[in-house]
């Protein structure tokens, strides 16, 4: 029987479609234009730890027609696309501003924050879910950790939404748009990096100009790297998965009736909507070596496209599990694994726990209250507008 084929550049083509999971009924893996597609949640866990494979990510940019410029530059230096000591070091030097003690003492803040943006709207029995909850909630959340004086977050989120488009298929038809939100944001970086020079605080943004001048030390270019990867991936990502999330629950009100009465189960909520939606649709490897994975020859160079949303699916590690925030599943894909798994993943689990419940208690009943655009289903996706009509509790 022959192989499956994906064309992942066809702009109709969604991760999520029946044409993926048919193929992963007859194979563990696809051939795309890209590389391979691995579609099944068995293979998909095996390779994310695999040190014959290196981060492929970098590589993104380059199959989509944009191999030079400022953001191919920054996307190849960014912590996600390192390899060996350089990604030791920086991670390491990352790693306190996402501990989950640091996290975990702002829950509070995050519960608030979400009181106080769902109090702004829920009056009205309406409102627009991306710019009016999902946008100011990952913005002033990255801006709270970060250090950032909250008011400053509608350009960071116009920043990181332009510079996400880099991340979609669209990438070479959006280049002037995603290389505008690069200088922008490394402008703001570059303003921070003097003021906290000039003046140290006990924000992480200080920590980390204080380890551009220490022992362990970040230089020049990648203080400015790091500080724009920070702002750009807690606001996209987040972003996008609270939208996501939400269209996930307006296909299931029974869920969302359940999240509403018992908030406990923020957390399993996150969890299960990453599972079968997650914004981050594929994580990519590329093969150091010519190597042999179960019974396949895989040569040197090949990329390797972990698509998360059919491993997230697969009935062989799932069963044929509808969604459902109240039961046990094992880990899914949504944060990698291994040595490049998500830095920020207890934030993202974290705030997005607390938001979930809130907006459960206080809007009932949701519904799409218009037409919803999205980016392109592959890549990095997730609503852009988000129009909901629900029945406000007090």
């Amino acid at each position: 029987m022959a192989e499956p084929y994906l064309d992942f550049s066809d702009p109709s083509f969604s991760v999520g479609a029946e044409q993926v999971h048919s193929a992963r009924a007859r194979s563990w893996y696809a051939r795309t234009n890209y590389g391979l597609a691995v579609l099944r949640a068995e293979q998909v866990k095996e390779l994310l730890k695999d040190k014959r494979l290196r981060q492929g990510s970098a590589m993104w940019p380059a199959h989509n027609g944009v191999d030079r410029g400022p953001f191919v530059e920054w996307w190849s230096a960014a912590l996600l696309n390192l390899e060996g000591e350089d990604h030791t070091r920086i991670r390491r030097l990352l790693n306190p501003a996402f501990a989950p003690r640091s996290i975990d003492r702002l829950v509070p803040r995050f519960r608030a924050l979400a009181e106080e943006l769902i109090a702004g709207f829920a009056p009205a029995g309406r409102c627009e879910f991306m710019s009016e909850f999902a946008e100011p909630y990952a913005g002033r959340v990255i801006a709270i950790i970060l250090g950032l004086p909250e008011r400053e977050w509608p350009s960071i989120a116009a920043w990181s939404a332009d510079l996400g488009l880099g991340l979609t298929v669209d990438v070479a038809a959006e280049l002037d748009r995603v290389e505008a939100a690069l200088e922008g944001l490394y402008r703001y970086a570059d303003e921070l990096i003097a003021e906290r020079t000039a003046r140290r605080g006990d924000d992480f943004v200080s920590a980390l100009v204080a380890a551009h001048h220490g022992e362990d030390r970040l230089s020049a270019d990648e203080l400015r790297v790091a500080l724009v990867l920070l702002m750009f991936g807690g606001m996209d990502t987040t972003r996008n998965q609270l939208g996501l999330a939400m269209q996930t629950f307006l296909a299931h009100p029974d869920q969302w009736q359940l999240l509403a009465a018992r908030p406990e189960l923020g957390r399993q909520a996150v969890e299960e909507a990453m599972r079968v939606n997650p914004t981050i649709t594929w994580v990519t490897r590329e093969a150091c070596e010519d190597l042999e994975f179960e019974g396949l020859q895989v040569a040197a160079g090949t990329t390797l496209h972990l698509l998360t949303e059919s491993a997230g699916t697969d009935p062989r590690r799932f069963g044929e599990a509808p969604f459902e925030i109240s039961a046990k599943r094992p880990r899914h894909f949504g944060f990698g694994a291994g040595i490049h798994h998500c830095i920020g993943h207890h934030l993202a689990r974290t705030d997005m726990a607390e938001a979930l419940p809130a907006l459960a208690r206080r809007l009932r009943s949701p519904r799409l209250d218009g037409e919803s655009r999205s980016l392109p289903p592959s890549g990095n996706t997730g609503p852009i507008e988000l129009p909901l009509a629900f029945d406000s509790a007090p």
